[in-house]
This record gives structure tokens, C-alpha cells and sequence, in this order.
């Protein structure tokens, strides 16, 4: 395997990274997230709509819809709507309509209704990138990071039960790299994953792989050329959207936790960084906070870290810590964290040779 496509979609950008094994060498770019440019779409539309596609990203093109649809008429097919949320009732208290999906492509071809496809891989936008990199648009492997809330059982809590796969995984094998799935081996319950996987059969590659963002981050985080030199490691990845740190201890996750960003102040990430190495983070605790929750595997000890790294488009939030905080950089590029470490976590499950430091 030699030529690998890396895409990290974020709730602002899109992270892409080409790697050729062979030649050793790179390229990168950090683009605007489908979050973003596919509710700048729907902004641009007047009157009725019908949205057709599968779960993505939610946020803006939510807050879009649900705008339009107190001022027209809004009609999603049920695989879209899962954008909104998993509950279609849910969906259709925002004044939306939803129909299946045979229904909806037939609406959209007609003319009473703007079309809109909502859909993760925006794919003349990833085959003009690639291009532009001026190499052919054809891998051995194909990787995409995206968070995926699950869809639990009626009544479980989604962070809960995310956080309950996360846990059952790990206990398994104890390293991020366990929780990237290959496109015919995605748990059921990880539907935009799912969808992922099956837009990205449209690209040109042998093998495509699907992963956690928060996992990949924590992951890549690692590679950090100081951080791989140390043992007993805290990485933080402060992304747009999300904030996920973890301990590792030789190579092996000890323990995570997962929160907002906009809801966490420097004070409040120094206690649970402290509270994370020493293994006395509370899952539920960080869920009535309203965060995404904690996982403890072992305590090694906050005393005894041998370094914290940060990376992230939002790190600048430790940079007044009063503990030491590596800048952290995987492969050369503080934003290429998560596409760094989906090619590790393939990496490791093929057995390849380690990345070089670039």
C-alpha cells in the first residue's frame, strides 16, 4: 500500500492529507467543513425545499432548515433528517416534513421545490483538492474521521451509549487504532459513519476506513515527534466544535474525556486534565456538565506525566496554563492532527512501517 487519502471532517474544516509511501512525500490542505459550506448552499435557496442525501454534520444546515421551514415549506427524506436528529417526530416539530427517501429524489426532480443533497463528502470539492495537489485521484486507501453520536437503543442516552461502545472496544485492545473500522465492518449503530463509508464508495480506492474524529485526534496527537520520545503522555486536541484529551501510558490509552469547547474554560480543562491522569474523572459527572463523558482504564498519576501536548484549530486556550504545554505538531502540522492519526491508525492494522517525522 502506498498512496493513502486522509479526510478529517470537522465542524469547521476539512483536513485533507495525501500520503505517498513510496516517495515519502506529502501534501495538505485545511479547507472549509461540508458543515459549513453545505448550509451557505441552503442559505443561497429561496421558497420551498426538498432535502434529499444522508446524516451529516449537523449544526449550521439544522439551524438553516429549521429557520427555512417557519418561513416555507421544508421536506426532508427520513435518511437526511437524521442530520436533524435520529427521532423523526423530533424533526417534524421543527415544521419539517419527512417523507422516505424513494419520495423525496422524486420531488427533487421535479420543479416545485429548490433541491438541496446534504452529504459529508462533497466529492467535486475532494477531486478538485486532490488535483490541485497534482497527483491522480486513485488510493490503495481511503480514511475519513468524522464524530458520530451513535443511535442508541429508545431510552439510552446517545453519550451514554457511544461512550458504552467506546469502553467494550477498548477493554478489547487498549489503543485508538481499535476503533477504526474498514466500510464493511461498521458497527450498525454508527449511522453517519455508515453514510460516510457509502458516499466515499464513489472514490477510487481499494480499501476505505471510517474512525471516531476524537480517537483519531487523540491518536495522531501522540505522534508528536516530542511526545513519541516519552512514556507517560497527556495529549488535548481543542477543535472547533469538540475538546477530547487522553492519557497514554507506553502506547496504551489509560483514559479519555470528551467536551464542548465553547462550554469549557482553561480552569475547568486544568482540573479535569488533573482528575483524568490521576483516574478520578467521572463519566457522569462530565455529562451533567454536558459534556460527552470520560472513560478510565487506568490512573498513571498527573505528577507523573513526562509531557502534556496540545493541538488543535483552538488550542490557544492552554496557552496560559500554569502547567507546561507542548505545542504540539503530528507529521509537521498542528491541523493535520486527525488525518495523522487515521494513517497511523491504518498504519497499525497493516502492519506498515512507521510514517516518517516530517
Amino acid at each position: 500500500m502506498d498512496k493513502f487519502l486522509m479526510l478529517d471532517i470537522g465542524a469547521g474544516t476539512l483536513d485533507v492529507l495525501y500520503y505517498d509511501a513510496g516517495s515519502s512525500l506529502h501534501y495538505k490542505a485545511v479547507v472549509r467543513s461540508p458543515a459549513l459550506t453545505v448550509a451557505e448552499k441552503a442559505r443561497a435557496t429561496n421558497g420551498n425545499l426538498v432535502v434529499k442525501g444522508v446524516e451529516m454534520g449537523g449544526g449550521p444546515i439544522s439551524n438553516v432548515l429549521t429557520e427555512r421551514a417557519s418561513q416555507a415549506h421544508v421536506i426532508m427524506s427520513a435518511s437526511a433528517a437524521a442530520t436533524i436528529h435520529h427521532d423523526l417526530e423530533r424533526v417534524r416539530s421543527r415544521g419539517i416534513e419527512v417523507v422516505e427517501d424513494d419520495v423525496a429524489e422524486r420531488l427533487a426532480a421535479g420543479s416545485a421545490c429548490t433541491a438541496l443533497t446534504l452529504g459529508d463528502l462533497e466529492m467535486d470539492r475532494i477531486e478538485g483538492i486532490v488535483h490541485d495537489f497534482g497527483v491522480p485521484f486513485s488510493f490503495d486507501a481511503v480514511g475519513i474521521c468524522a464524530q458520530d453520536h451513535g443511535v442508541p437503543p429508545r431510552g439510552v442516552s446517545h453519550l451514554d451509549f457511544r461512550n458504552a461502545i467506546f469502553k467494550s472496544r477498548l477493554g478489547e485492545s487498549p489503543f485508538p487504532h481499535h476503533l477504526l473500522f474498514r466500510n464493511d465492518e461498521i458497527p450498525v449503530h454508527f449511522n453517519r459513519l455508515k453514510s460516510i463509508a457509502r458516499s466515499a464508495e464513489k472514490i477510487p480506492a481499494r480499501e476505505i476506513y471510517v474512525m471516531d474524529s476524537g480517537m483519531a485526534a487523540i491518536l495522531g496527537a501522540s505522534l508528536d515527534a516530542l511526545a513519541k520520545t516519552k512514556s507517560k503522555i497527556l495529549v488535548l486536541d481543542v477543535a472547533t466544535s469538540h475538546t477530547v484529551a487522553a492519557t497514554f501510558d507506553g502506547g496504551e490509552l489509560a483514559g479519555f474525556f470528551e467536551y464542548h469547547t465553547e462550554d469549557i474554560t482553561l480552569e475547568r480543562l486544568e482540573a479535569l486534565m488533573i482528575d483524568l491522569a490521576n483516574g478520578e474523572i467521572d463519566h457522569a459527572r462530565i455529562i451533567q456538565e454536558g459534556g460527552h463523558g470520560a472513560y478510565i482504564r487506568k490512573a498513571i498519576g498527573f505528577n507523573n506525566l513526562e509531557i502534556i501536548v496540545a493541538t488543535g484549530p483552538k488550542r490557544k486556550l492552554v496557552e496560559r496554563s500554569v502547567f507546561s504545554v507542548h505545542p504540539g505538531a503530528p507529521f509537521g502540522d498542528n491541523m493535520m492532527t486527525g488525518t495523522a492519526g487515521l494513517l497511523e491508525a491504518i498504519r497499525k492494522r497493516h502492519g506498515l512501517e512507521p510514517m516518517p517525522a516530517w
